[in-house]
């Protein structure tokens, strides 16, 4: 059984967060932006010696963080839990997969933060939101996945006002971004960060956790 810690931030989602973690080593934070949000906040607060960890799984959907969050969760209880989530979701159905012939997004994050409401009281949620770009995969049929995503994110937003979450705008900083290089150049497939669309990401979340009330000291 893993060793408890005590656990500053713990990193929830998909291969975005998941990045090529080593599952081996518990606490491989693997090369995305939950590395680089460790690297930073570590060298900031270097005196405080914060725990990341992260669980981000490549492939999984909302309904799959459910499924192991008594282990990969509840278990660690973290001080504070970032989740990021939704593109598989929704590449399911919009690649009309069995597994997206029924949209169970909104009621399988809702079923996630109310399981971790009841046994996590005292965790701050941080609902990162979903994003993708108008290159790669998506942009063969752009309007539909930007209309699918768009009503992910406004679920998102909705969900972190509900259970008191911090949320983390992540579309319109890398929209912004698109203004100094294409598209691609961040998102290399219109899902998946490269390293400067990581650095984005790690970026921004820092400039919105340091600036709340759930900031590291």
């Amino acid at each position: 059984m893993e060793q408890k810690a005590s656990v500053d931030v713990l990193f929830q989602g998909d291969s975005i967060t998941d990045a090529g973690r080593n599952r081996a080593d518990g606490n491989s934070l693997g090369a995305g932006y939950a590395n680089r949000i460790s690297g930073k906040l570590s060298l900031q607060l270097a005196e405080s010696k914060p725990v990341f960890l992260n669980r981000g799984i490549s492939g999984n959907r909302v309904s799959d963080l459910y499924a192991r969050w008594n282990e990969d969760a509840i278990f660690l209880q973290p001080k504070r839990m970032s989740i990021l989530i939704g593109v598989n979701d929704a590449w399911r159905i919009m690649n009309e997969l069995p597994e997206g012939v029924v949209d169970r997004f909104e009621s399988s994050y809702r079923h996630l933060l109310e399981i971790t409401r009841q046994y996590l009281p005292e965790t701050a949620l941080i609902l990162c939101e979903p994003f993708i770009l108008n290159c790669g995969a998506p942009a063969a049929r752009w309007e539909d996945w930007k209309s699918l995503v768009g009503q992910y994110q406004a679920i998102v937003r909705q969900l972190a006002e509900e259970y008191g979450a911090l949320f983390v705008a992540l579309q319109k900083p890398l929209d912004d971004a698109c203004l100094r290089a294409d598209a691609s150049f961040w998102l290399g497939d219109g899902v998946h960060p490269t390293a400067a669309g990581h650095e984005l990401i790690s970026n921004v979340w820092i400039d919105a956790v340091q600036s709340s009330k759930l900031a590291l000291a």
